[in-house]
């Protein structure tokens, strides 16, 4: 009987360390490339309230051709902050078509709140000063969008 409740609660025991473990890991995030311009942007996809919550924080780096894309399905006006990202950001807040509407730079680990001017479907945060370095901006459209 002793063997019985000792192999049961140390099956329930290896059972809850599994659980959360699968829970703890990284989610991998799909990822596409989106085009602007003469540009092409390995991006990461986040189309979950979670996957869209967590976004870039915690992260140190970001590579110089990278992004995140944000998806959502239906537009809206999207708002977004830093807190828990490291990286200095430019996000640009796009059309359904693609056209970039809205550019903001974003300071790293501030609690300051940018929202879109106009309601929008998605957003695309990328190393701050990427659309300048590409000679980039509004009104430029990003092709590939899924």
């Amino acid at each position: 009987m002793i063997f019985w409740r000792r192999f049961r609660t140390g099956l329930w025991q290896c059972l809850l360390v599994l659980v959360l473990a699968g829970s703890l890991a990284a989610e991998e995030l799909a990822v596409t490339t989106l085009v602007i311009g003469d540009q092409a942007l390995q991006t990461e996809l986040a189309v979950t309230p979670e996957q869209r919550n967590t976004g870039l924080m915690h992260r140190e780096h970001l590579p110089p051709d990278a992004a995140m894309l944000f998806v959502y399905a239906a537009t809206g006006q999207r708002c977004f902050w830093m807190h828990n990202t490291l990286i200095p950001l430019t996000l640009a807040f796009l059309a359904d078509d693609g056209t970039v509407l809205q550019l903001v730079d974003m300071t790293p680990q501030s609690r300051d709140v940018h929202c879109s001017a106009m309601p929008v479907q998605y957003a695309l945060e990328v190393n701050q000063g990427w659309f300048e370095q590409h000679g980039l901006g509004l009104g430029d459209r990003v092709q590939g969008l899924p």
